[in-house]
């Protein structure tokens, strides 16, 4: 089975702030894109946020994970 590849990028969020996100790619052929949103008080980074990307990646699913506001990488408050 081919490996994912992990791609970090950002973009601006509808308040104005820089969200950090990654994708993860399969290694062959895009089937499909997901979008992944984790849960409340995680990040896109959480052991399960992970596992369930690269599941889907090496399944062909392209996945893009991101930090909410206030979370992880990602800029701004929390309560924004």
């Amino acid at each position: 089975m081919s490996r994912s590849r992990v791609v970090p990028l950002t973009f601006e969020g509808a308040n104005g702030h820089r969200l950090a996100a990654r994708i993860d790619r399969p290694a062959g052929r895009i089937r499909a894109t997901a979008l992944f949103a984790h849960c409340f008080t995680c990040s896109k980074d959480s052991k399960a946020a992970y596992r369930i990307s690269r599941a889907l990646a090496d399944r062909g699913i392209a996945v893009l994970r991101f930090d909410f506001t206030g979370h992880g990488e990602s800029e701004g408050e929390f309560e924004d």
